[in-house]
């Protein structure tokens, strides 16, 4: 497994898609250059998902061209 360093520390701000019920809790961490962390807010320390910065812009682009 690739570990990238430093990722645990950051500006993790939780997703305003998160339900609030504490249940669906997704943190994203946008204050690195070229990647965007993804982790579960409930268990910060339990692993993350790593995505590119093109990658994830598409990734957010797509969910927001959905919303009713």
């Amino acid at each position: 497994m690739n570990r990238i360093p430093g990722l645990t520390t950051g500006d993790w701000r939780k997703s305003s898609y998160s339900d609030g019920g504490g249940t669906n809790c997704v943190e994203v961490a946008d204050d690195r250059a070229g990647l965007v962390p993804v982790r579960d807010s409930k268990v910060p320390d339990g692993g993350m998902l790593v995505f590119g910065t093109a990658s994830w812009d598409s990734f957010v682009t797509g969910v927001k061209s959905r919303q009713m």
